[in-house]
């Protein structure tokens, strides 16, 4: 991994608070405000193309506990849950079919913000996407079923903005609490690839872009 230098338009910011030491506890998270935001609708209407092909659902938990955010995937691998395990596989387990193509424009985003937090060479074969609605949440966890754990996780805001939740190596470990809002990107990676993460419970709203719903978009190097 090499570092890139980063410029005034992508800074990663976690307010005028954030203190030396808060900043070594996050070393390898940055966070690129407006990253995505020109592209956003393009996005948006990616996305609802996707879901025609593979339909957003709530997976179930190798518990048998359904969640709360539902999801769909796109790019050579997807990843599922149910009742044996987690995983990343090539077809969609309700249809039997492939997941549908990653849109370069997805591909291209995820490099250049990757690049931008000093991840170079990026190439994501896979897309998580996450539709969350208000009271929806993410609980912490580790996004452990890649094949390595070498490259950056990219994650992108659309929609109703959300508190993103950074915490460490350990579950109890206290998180960091990031507000993230329309276009927003989350590159992180490196010492931090393996902390814990989540999004705090989606407070009710109403955006001009997407009405009472965030989308997430996690792009990663799955296979």
């Amino acid at each position: 991994m090499s570092r890139g230098r980063r410029t005034k338009a992508q800074p990663d910011l976690f307010g005028a608070a954030d203190t030396a030491a808060g900043r070594r506890a996050i070393d390898g998270l940055r966070v690129l405000k407006g990253f995505a935001l020109s592209e956003a609708g393009d996005l948006l209407a990616a996305i609802g193309a996707v879901a025609e092909k593979a339909p957003f659902r709530r997976m179930v938990t190798p518990g048998g506990f359904r969640m709360s955010v539902a999801m769909t995937n796109f790019g050579c691998a997807g990843w599922v849950a149910d009742r044996t395990g987690y995983r990343y596989q090539e077809t969609d387990p309700e249809s039997g079919r492939r997941w549908p193509p990653m849109p370069r424009l997805f591909a291209d985003l995820a490099a250049r913000a990757a690049a931008a937090a000093g991840f170079t060479a990026f190439a994501p074969d896979a897309c998580l996407v996450n539709r969350y609605e208000p009271g929806t949440r993410l609980t912490l966890h580790q996004d452990r079923n890649e094949r390595g754990f070498d490259q950056p996780i990219v994650s992108v805001s659309l929609g109703l903005p959300a508190i993103f939740l950074f915490g460490g190596k350990e579950r109890s470990d206290r998180p960091h609490r990031v507000p993230l809002t329309h276009g927003d990107v989350v590159v992180w990676g490196g010492p931090s690839r393996l902390n814990f993460h989540g999004i705090a419970e989606l407070a009710e709203g109403e955006h001009p872009a997407t009405g009472r719903l965030r989308y997430n978009l996690t792009l990663r190097k799955a296979l």
